[in-house]
């Protein structure tokens, strides 16, 4: 059996770039053969897949769109194809479009669940019974300061982590004892570039409000995810871990 068959396998989605990208580099640190997710821009997700191969591991790039089922399934499915199983899924990826309740556009509720929280439902059915035959898993879902506070103008993107952290805490109990860890990371305002620049000014924004006085990195959230993904937290299980440099929610 080749040394690539024998290492874990993490799917990291929305790996392109900020967060999901500095996840994907340090599990390829940590030893893990990555699967580097993206919806639209392939070419950031090739360079990363190329920084994971070379801290000597193994890199596959799969393109997805999140808010179709068919894409979930093929992402899922080819990750297991290529290399057995998945044993951790780094669920990073999410919209946060803003739109008042009252005057929300047709259909984009529906998105913002599709995207943020049925996705990660239909990846963690595809990669559960793999992690449940091992006898080992992790999962790791993300959450939002200000979305677990209650976002103004953001309530489906709010009630699409809360949904998170409900199903964070469920299975938890459910595969907590086969050997499955599920936690949820909410990040306080970190450095990184959005597609959206007001997104971008709203994190800049926050600094005044942040006791250690500066936005957290992007490489402090990855550690986090390193412990929870590792044996060393194996005790830790159906949690919400706060990273906001002690920031009041």
């Amino acid at each position: 059996m080749t040394e690539t068959a024998t290492r874990k396998t993490a799917l990291v989605t929305g790996a392109g770039q900020n967060i999901g990208r500095a996840i994907a580099l340090q599990l390829a640190e940590d030893g893990f053969n990555v699967i580097v997710h993206g919806r639209a821009k392939q070419e950031q997700c090739e360079v990363v897949a190329t920084e994971v191969r070379e801290r000597g591991v193994d890199a596959l790039v799969v393109m997805a769109d999140l808010g179709k089922a068919g894409d979930c399934t093929r992402l899922a499915g080819t990750a297991i194809d290529t290399f057995g199983r998945v044993d951790a899924l780094v669920a990073n990826a999410a919209i946060r479009p803003k739109s008042p309740f009252l005057k929300m556009p047709p259909g984009e509720w529906r998105e913002v669940m599709d995207v943020n929280f049925e996705a990660t439902v239909r990846l963690a059915q595809a990669c559960l019974p793999g992690m449940v035959e091992a006898g080992w898993g992790r999962l790791v879902m993300f959450a939002g300061m200000n979305a677990m506070h209650g976002y103004n103008g953001r309530s489906h993107v709010s009630a699409s982590k809360h949904a998170l952290w409900g199903l964070t805490k469920s299975l938890g109990k459910e595969f907590g004892p086969r050997g499955v860890t599920t936690n949820i990371v909410s990040p306080g305002p970190i450095a990184s570039d959005h597609d959206d620049p007001a997104m971008t000014a709203h994190i800049n924004e926050q600094v005044g409000r942040i006791p250690v006085g500066r936005l957290g990195l992007p490489e402090e959230i990855a550690s986090l995810v390193s412990l929870l993904t590792s044996d060393k937290g194996a005790f830790i299980n159906g949690q919400l871990l706060q990273v906001n440099g002690g920031t009041e929610t």
